[in-house]
């Protein structure tokens, strides 16, 4: 369901060790999980159950607290809900909706390509040293629409205010693709996989 291996570079850039796995039970080994993913919100969720990946990340994300980024519809999975084609139940980590993006200009097109500002609103965590605004590079037509907005690390204008960015506890998810935006992403992931390395 997408980039793994464009994360999977970024990573081995870093001097990170990263893996990818095809099994559920190689989660328990790792010390940090990224949910990377391209595509539709029930497409994800099928391959997640089908794969067997549901409950353990369950187990070992939210039961043990293991560090998760969550990239683009990485971090859409983990709301209660997505409304692409149909409704759809996500991983309910981040109680919310996932719905269409519907910007205030019509010049606007959806999906929403290519580079964006994105406005950090907490300290610390993903943002380390980057400042308040950065620009990162973005590719999707649906945004979560938190019930609490104070799980929400970093927004984006784009006719209209949309959530660019989650950290709640061990749980970190963008909805921009720090992998494909240059050094601004790769300090990102940097900083998360230092608390997850």
């Amino acid at each position: 369901m997408g980039n793994l291996g464009s994360v999977f570079n970024a990573f081995q850039a870093l001097g990170v060790p990263a893996e990818i796995v095809n099994t559920p039970a190689k989660l328990s080994e790792a010390t940090g999980v990224v949910l990377p993913g391209v595509g539709a919100f029930g497409d994800g969720m099928r391959n997640l159950r089908q794969g067997g990946f549901v409950e353990v990340l369950d187990e070992e994300v939210r039961r043990k607290g293991k560090p998760f980024l969550g990239l683009c519809l990485g971090l859409q999975l983990l709301a209660t809900t997505g409304l692409e084609h149909g409704e759809n139940a996500g991983l309910g980590w981040i109680p919310g909706v996932v719905r269409r993006l519907t910007p205030e200009h019509a010049e606007l097109r959806v999906p929403h390509i290519g580079w964006n500002d994105v406005r950090a609103v907490k300290a610390g965590g993903l943002y380390v040293g980057l400042g308040e605004v950065h620009s990162y590079y973005f590719v999707h037509s649906f945004a979560l629409q938190p019930d609490d907005l104070s799980v929400v690390s970093g927004f984006v204008d784009y006719g209209g205010e949309w959530v660019a960015s989650v950290e709640s506890d061990n749980i970190s998810a963008t909805q921009f693709h720090p992998e494909k935006s240059h050094k601004s992403g790769l300090t990102l992931l940097k900083n998360w996989a230092a608390h997850a390395c």
